[in-house]
């Protein structure tokens, strides 16, 4: 059986799967309902989730999205993966933090004191969460199609670019792009996209 599972961002939802059943005749098409906020939860309910979705499957496309991407770098990267598409992936949860860090004023030091702080915008900031990205770095090995948006607002050009080359993925940036792909123009794009490298 080939299948197509979907891992979605922050605040979305398994049902985006739909979106991704027409563009995959042939294939049992799956939203992850997970319930993870750390790449640690996620390492555990993923490989779950993975493992019960997944058992009789002979081809598998991960589908990934923001720090649904992240988490699935984080959590399964030993599974059998033919191919991932990940759109506007969180890359490196680090130089997020630090970003985050900066936007809200809060020094390493602060933080660290602290234990956790929340900002203005919304995040909270955590020095765990901060330790636990550095101590376990990604290794993905899977072959990888990323979407950008040009004007994503939490992963810079560099940022993505440099992951690209580093785990020879493709890279597309969609002008005028956004990190939340949600304006028919966008999920136009993404259907494009995704229907070009099917």
């Amino acid at each position: 059986m080939k299948k197509v599972i979907y891992i979605h961002g922050k605040n979305g939802s398994a049902d985006e799967a739909e979106f991704y059943k027409p563009l995959f005749s042939g294939y049992e098409v799956s939203g992850l309902d997970y319930k993870a906020e750390t790449p640690w939860q996620a390492v555990t309910e993923f490989s779950e989730l993975f493992g019960r979705v997944c058992a009789d499957s002979d081809e598998v496309i991960l589908i990934a999205n923001s720090i649904g991407a992240y988490f699935a770098m984080h959590a399964l990267s030993d599974k059998h993966i033919d191919k991932a598409f990940f759109i506007s992936p969180i890359t490196d949860m680090e130089r997020l933090i630090l970003d985050m860090m900066e936007w809200a004023g809060v020094s390493e030091k602060e933080l660290a004191e602290r234990g956790e702080t929340e900002t203005s915008f919304g995040e909270r900031l955590s020095w765990e969460y901060l330790t636990y990205v550095r101590d376990h770095p990604i290794n993905w090995n899977i072959p990888t199609e990323i979407l950008y948006g040009e004007n994503d607002e939490l992963t810079s050009l560099e940022t993505v670019t440099a992951f690209a080359e580093k785990n020879g993925a493709g890279l597309t940036v969609m002008q005028g792009g956004e990190h939340w792909f949600h304006t028919d123009e966008q999920m136009s794009f993404l259907k494009e996209w995704l229907g070009d490298r099917i």
